[in-house]
Order: C-alpha cells, then structure tokens, then sequence
C-alpha cells in the first residue's frame, strides 16, 4: 500500500464522534521510500486529506513513510518512535496522541 493510498483512505475511517468537536490540522512530513508531505483537515466530524504543506499546521509529525505506515496501523506505537527519536513531533503534542482515537480502524481493510 502506498503512503498516497493510505492518506486516501483516512476521511473514511474517521471516528466521527471522536472528532465531532475537533478543529485541528495535522501535517505529515514524510522521509524516505515512501516520502511526501500531506496535511489532514479534521474539522467537525469531517476529515480532508491534501498534498504539500499547510501554512499554519496545528501539530507537524516528521518521519519516515515507513514508520508513518506501521504508526497508523499500530505495528509502532508512535509513543516509542518519539521516545526514540524516529518520529519528530512539533506543536500541539495532545492533538498528536489524539490521532489513533481518531482513526481507530485504520488498520482494517
């Protein structure tokens, strides 16, 4: 699966409700094979995935996109790459441990 088809299917496994009240942008700056810069939009309950970078990210995630791969679907805890040093989390670091409450399913079909 590639990084673009994985971001591809995030606005249909948005948990609306966990989302319902949330306004926050989330950038992805991704290295490596599966390289590229996305940013998701999760306003009220809806989530938009876009190509490149926002101007005013709310909380930016840098890592390879093979580790982006593995957090998303729960192979790595994204607490452990921080811990590590292999994820890089800048800004609102509480919107970025919300992010697995968000897409709770991902890791399915």
């Amino acid at each position: 699966m590639t990084m673009k088809e994985v971001f591809d299917s995030l606005p249909s496994k948005l948990d609306k409700n966990a989302a319902e009240d949330l306004d926050a942008v989330y950038q992805f700056d991704l290295r490596g094979n599966q390289g590229g810069q996305y940013h998701l939009l999760v306003h009220n309950g809806t989530c938009v995935v876009k190509d490149g970078t926002h101007a005013d990210p709310h909380v930016t995630l840098s890592m390879t996109g093979e580790d982006c791969i593995g957090v998303l679907n729960g192979r790595l805890s994204g607490m452990t790459m921080a811990m590590s040093g292999r994820l890089q989390v800048t800004g609102d670091i509480g919107l970025a441990m919300q992010l697995k409450s968000l897409f709770p399913n991902i890791a399915e079909g």
